[in-house]
């Protein structure tokens, strides 16, 4: 199973005093088939109204060996930026979600 985040409305996060939310979390993206686009424009809607958005980037373990890595974070990041404006970014937290080091054995360095 698992936590299923995203399954509430911003209407009713703002109803329950909640200002802060995430975007882009990797469960998201696999299990929804969540885009760069869509979370780009999920991170938008949040904040024009009125919310601070956690935005989760983050490759899989494929994308890791790969070289990719660089590549996708960039692609998570372009589709984001292209539709904030500069003061959007006061309420934007970027979070890396290394996606690769969940529950694969593999352990995430400072490097």
């Amino acid at each position: 199973m698992g936590a299923f985040t995203g399954e509430i409305s911003i209407e009713h996060l703002k109803d329950f005093g909640v200002n802060w939310t995430l975007t882009g979390h990797s469960e998201r993206r696999a299990l929804y088939h969540e885009t760069n686009e869509i979370v780009a424009k999920k991170t938008k809607r949040a904040l024009d109204n009125g919310m601070h958005v956690v935005a989760c980037i983050g490759e899989q373990l494929s994308d890791r060996k790969n070289g990719q890595t660089m590549a996708i974070l960039i692609s998570q990041l372009t589709a984001i930026k292209n539709l904030l404006t500069k003061e959007d970014w006061a309420r934007v937290v970027i979070a890396y979600e290394p996606v690769w080091a969940i529950g694969t054995g593999e352990v995430a360095t400072p490097d």
